[in-house]
């Protein structure tokens, strides 16, 4: 179940992103179920979904002059936003500034310097996200911003980044035959989820869309903040762009049963991915019981495992 809409030649490889497989999970799926199509993010360039809202955001602010040759491109993250940007700015010559923490897997900042951003690296607390590590990168970020000629892209708040992802939602339609009857993510800024999410929406019958967070930080599902170790999500507060007009639930997630899955994945089915995959297909596998045979569930696999290596999730096999 695949799209073929990619061209054979490419004019540039920013013309790569986006147009990724689609794949039925077999043996993770428990008979009765409903079936679970999953979304292989990893065929983009920088092996994540992020290449498509930061192309976004960087021809958006082309487009309507913000920003121009010369100027430098700077923006917080928690990793794989940061590995999109320095790429994109890499093939259009742009400097790229990027405020990040230690939380990251060193993989993830290693290759943003490759692409050629300039790091600068906040100390989390004890290698967790809390709910205070996204704005202290977001102010750093304003700072440097303000330090020289610079398109600050400010993903959290930047429609740009959502308006990045209708592309995914437009794939799935031409991909999946017959309804989607529930589209469900883990949410970090927001962006994919809502942006697929008013693609999806536009069909009848309409699909249910479900948020995932990890148990332990459930802002979205009327919880409080908390610490995890579920990198690139659950920032700790309601993202900006998080529109609740299109979503029908937000549910928590246990983190460990993320983990497992994460490897049950690259063990059952040969999709290589990090933790908050596992808490994707994890979550699908639940809303896939509850719904029943008959119907479908999409998730999405956000990025390749190979940026995981050296972290802790595959540093030993889960119980």
């Amino acid at each position: 179940m695949t799209d073929t809409a990619r061209p054979a030649t490419s004019r540039c490889i920013l013309d790569t992103i986006g147009n990724t497989p689609l794949v039925r999970l077999e043996r993770l799926v428990p008979s009765g179920s409903a079936e679970v199509l999953l979304k292989l993010e990893s065929v983009n360039p920088t092996g994540s979904y992020k290449d498509r809202m930061a192309l976004s955001m960087i021809e958006c602010a082309e487009r309507r002059g913000d920003l121009q040759p010369g100027m430098t491109v700077v923006e917080y993250t928690g990793g794989s936003t940061g590995i999109s940007l320095a790429f994109v700015c890499a093939v259009k010559g742009y400097r790229c500034r990027i405020v990040s923490n230690d939380a990251v897997a060193k993989e993830k900042l290693r290759s943003m310097e490759i692409f050629g951003a300039e790091l600068e690296i906040l100390a989390s607390e004890g290698g967790r996200i809390t709910a205070d590590l996204v704005p202290r990168m977001t102010a750093r970020a304003r700072e440097i911003a303000a330090e020289a000629p610079s398109y600050f892209t400010d993903q959290m708040r930047n429609p740009d980044m959502v308006a990045g992802y209708a592309s995914l939602g437009e794939e799935l339609l031409r991909q999946i035959e017959g309804p989607i009857h529930t589209f469900c993510a883990s949410i970090g800024t927001g962006g994919m989820l809502i942006g697929t999410a008013r693609v999806l929406r536009r069909t009848s019958p309409r699909p249910r869309v479900v948020a995932f967070e990890p148990a332990t930080s459930s802002v979205l599902s009327g919880g409080r903040a908390g610490a995890h170790g579920v990198e690139g999500i659950a920032p700790g507060f309601v993202p900006p762009q998080f529109d609740r007009a299109f979503v029908d639930e937000a549910r928590g997630i246990d983190e460990d049963a993320g983990r497992v899955m994460a490897w049950q994945l690259a063990r059952k089915e040969g999709v290589f991915a990090g933790t908050s995959t596992g808490l994707n297909v994890a979550g699908a596998l639940q809303l896939a019981g509850e719904i029943g045979a008959g119907h479908t569930v999409v998730t999405v696999a956000v990025d390749t495992g190979l940026k995981y290596l050296a972290g802790n999730l595959y540093s030993q096999r889960p119980r």
